[in-house]
């Protein structure tokens, strides 16, 4: 059985499901309902590295010393994702999880610290093994 079993399918517009999840976690204070309640999502916020703009997207997550582990996997796409540029010419996020917004700073881990973090996130095999590149490992701490 694949690791994605269970697992939402990808919505054909990404953008406008990111929306509504962006909006309802928003007036529910993080807490979200069927099919994404209890999936440990939380919302990023980044600055454009191009436009300047602030943008926020849906990332799901698991815990990781003080801070929170994502993956900039853009449904295994052969580039990453935006964010994660963004993150790249600006470290400098806000952060959303449950009623908490912070601002954090991210960090791509190292092959050292891939090996400890990796196992800790389930989804991480399935969304690599759809892709060539390696997916990055993000570790967003608070400021």
């Amino acid at each position: 059985m694949s690791s994605d079993a269970g697992r939402p399918q990808i919505p054909q517009d990404m953008k406008a499901f990111n929306r509504k999840v962006i909006e309802e976690f928003r007036a529910n204070h993080g807490k979200l309902g069927p099919p994404l309640d209890g999936r440990g999502l939380l919302l990023l916020t980044t600055t454009g590295a191009r436009s300047g703009q602030k943008t926020t997207v849906v990332l799901g997550y698991r815990p990781y010393r003080d801070g929170y582990a994502v993956i900039a996997s853009n449904n295994s796409a052969p580039a990453a994702p935006a964010w994660f540029h963004n993150l790249i010419a600006d470290p400098t996020a806000t952060v959303e999880v449950g009623a908490e917004k912070f601002e954090a700073r991210a960090t791509v881990v190292g092959a050292e610290e891939r090996a400890e973090i990796a196992p800790l996130i389930d989804y991480l095999p399935g969304q690599q093994a759809k892709t060539e590149r390696e997916i990055p490992i993000v570790v967003l701490e608070r400021i």
